[in-house]
């Protein structure tokens, strides 16, 4: 070769060398950031390309009864979940999901972008899959990457709607919950309680959750399980609540408006709290639809509000039990003062008048209790004046919440002239303390209050805050919280008044105006009262929405008081004959064991 040729073959060579050297030396620079530099950022990402760790959401806790009946628990539901970051394709999985689950496309896509925007892992598309949709799932996987199935725990109401406004409801998280940082530990798609005990007590019953690391494939299938974490179950929440007379409570008011309120008079655990109409937990559970939801708010017996608790109503005739410890206590009448009732009392350019046309004749106070003369309360609240019926009836828990824990309670109202004055501009005019002492006027008062009212008269004065939780246990039966009777206040009233009061109430329900509580084989104490809602020409219309709303409170037996019961019926007309009848039930069903009960039942059926 000449040795020009060779001296070109030595300069190409040389060329070649030095692109070599320079391709190594890129790939040896490449290879040094890859391994160094980035070496633990990439070796978790390919740990995490084999490996996922999986959320196992704890079960709730159960809800029982005050003897141990199951009122709420758990079933299984099978979730269909996407990984996102396996599935590469959001139209696509979108479309496909669609065409197997009859889903929504464009509302699967939103689902899967919202979550990716905001960070999220994985995300629930939907719950409660039928057989038939797991399988299809199953038999598409290849079709579907990311995508899988989950099992996770859902409510179950073991009585389908009862004591739906006590014991609640429950919801996925929303976004801004997430980010509030008041919930940690949650994450996308957990639930949580909306209401009632379920919101009340979440931080016993929501558990702690659990983990599975497996091992998956390229396409994100499970290929087997490393190690996992099991979640603990929530705390069980055992109720002050009776599942009997809970039932009892809700017949009465199946297909009327209205609350009742059961409690124990000498602890203030409550037995049983009903407000009608209500709603489905269930179906809250499953998730409302915006249509659904808007249907369920816009309805006009808002089955939504728990009237028990937020439901103000004009006490009525009820309102003179408080009046008549307020008159004995300030001494403005004795048990003999007399009062005559001809039928109407003129006052002013006014007349008001008795319930009882033609009146009741001349009346002391254990007879106008009996017969809820009007007239003779008339009198009374002029003598007493406001300031002194507002004091009593803010002595008797009146114009303020009970303090029972379960979501917002309202606090009705005590009217006063300081009241009217800011409210209306208007001066107190001695007229509005004459309607107020009948429970006409101003003052409003919720179901649970004058539960409250009925308990503090048959303890002897005792105001006690309501109970409806008796205890919490942990899954191993350790009690994480013991409820103990908490007193509000005392009444501080003559006991030889209130001696008197309690003997009134008897005469009632034995042969007064609650004639129709009456039991053979209980003694019990009851006031009725009628709560007018329109002016007397209006409620005269067949309209229902123009009829008084129907009250009546109680206790019972009348010598050991063991329950006290409020009853209100929504425009019910007489407290005497639509809500007495439903103490007589309640009654009943409580102390159908007792021995007296039974003796009763064995003589109806002519039994020895």
């Amino acid at each position: 070769m000449p040795p020009e040729e060779q001296e070109r073959s030595r300069r190409t060579l040389g060329r070649l060398a030095l692109v070599v050297l320079g391709l190594f030396a890129v790939l040896f620079l490449r290879l040094w950031f890859l391994q160094i530099v980035k070496g633990d950022e990439l070796r978790q990402r390919s740990e995490h390309n084999r490996i996922r760790l999986l959320d196992l959401p704890p079960w709730r806790g159960m809800i029982m009864d005050c003897h141990g009946h199951i009122l709420v628990s758990n079933r299984p539901s099978f979730d269909l979940v996407a990984v996102l970051e396996d599935v590469g394709d959001f139209p696509f999985l979108a479309r496909r999901l669609a065409n197997l689950l009859k889903l929504n496309a464009a509302q699967v896509l939103a689902q899967l972008e919202n979550a990716r925007q905001n960070g999220f892992h994985q995300v629930r598309l939907k719950g409660d899959l039928t057989w038939q949709e797991m399988a299809l799932v199953k038999t598409f996987q290849a079709e579907l990457p990311g995508v899988s199935i989950m099992i996770t725990p859902k409510r179950e109401y073991k009585y389908p709607g009862l004591a739906c406004h006590l014991l609640g409801y429950l919801g996925e998280i929303s976004e801004s919950q997430l980010k509030s940082g008041r919930f940690p530990g949650y994450k996308m798609g957990d639930y949580l309680g909306k209401r009632g005990i379920e919101l009340a007590w979440e931080q016993y019953l929501r558990g702690r959750r659990g983990f599975r690391r497996i091992e998956v494939d390229a396409f994100g299938r499970e290929l087997g399980q490393l190690d996992q974490k099991l979640s603990t179950p929530g705390a069980n929440v055992i109720l002050t609540l009776d599942l009997k007379l809970q039932q009892e409570a809700e017949a009465c008011l199946k297909g009327r408006a209205g609350a009742i309120v059961a409690l124990d008079p000498q602890t203030g655990k409550i037995r049983a709290l009903a407000s009608s109409p209500g709603f489905s937990p269930e179906a809250f559970g499953r998730g409302l639809s915006s249509r659904e939801w808007q249907e369920l708010c816009s309805r006009k017996d808002y089955p939504l509000e728990n009237r028990a608790l937020k439901g103000q109503y004009p006490p009525g005739s009820t309102f003179k039990i408080i009046m008549a410890v307020a008159g004995l206590e300030e001494h403005v009448i004795t048990p003999n003062t007399v009062i005559y009732c001809n039928g109407v009392m003129p006052f002013g350019k006014h007349v008001f008048h008795c319930w009882r046309k033609g009146g009741h004749g001349a009346m002391n106070l254990y007879a106008a209790l009996v017969h809820s003369c009007d007239i003779y309360f008339y009198h009374l609240g002029r003598r007493l004046g406001i300031e002194r019926i507002a004091k009593w009836s803010r002595r008797f828990g009146l114009g303020a919440p009970t303090g029972l824990k379960l979501d917002k309670e309202m606090p009705g109202l005590v009217a006063s002239p300081a009241w009217k004055l800011a409210r209306f501009g208007a001066p107190w005019q001695e007229g509005d303390t004459v309607s107020l002492a009948i429970g006409q006027g101003y003052n409003l008062v919720t179901p649970i209050q004058m539960a409250q009212v009925m308990a503090a008269v048959a303890n002897g004065g005792i105001i006690y805050r309501p109970l409806l939780v008796e205890r919490v246990e942990s899954p191993t039966g350790e009690i994480l919280y013991q409820a103990q009777p908490v007193i509000k206040s005392r009444l501080h009233a003559d006991p030889r008044h209130l001696a008197l009061v309690q003997k009134a109430l008897l005469g009632v329900v034995e042969n007064g105006t609650g004639r129709r509580a009456r039991l053979p084989y209980l003694k019990a104490a009851g006031k009725t009262g009628t709560s007018q809602v329109v002016a007397l020409e209006k409620e005269k219309s067949n309209r229902e929405k123009y009829r008084n709303h129907a009250w009546f409170v109680s206790y019972a037996p009348f010598e050991n008081p063991r329950l006290a019961v409020s009853i209100l019926v929504e425009h019910g007309g007489s407290g005497g004959a639509a809500a007495a009848p439903l103490a007589k039930r309640l009654l009943a069903a409580y102390f159908s064991e007792s021995p007296m009960a039974r003796a009763e039942a064995r003589a109806r059926t002519g039994r020895r």
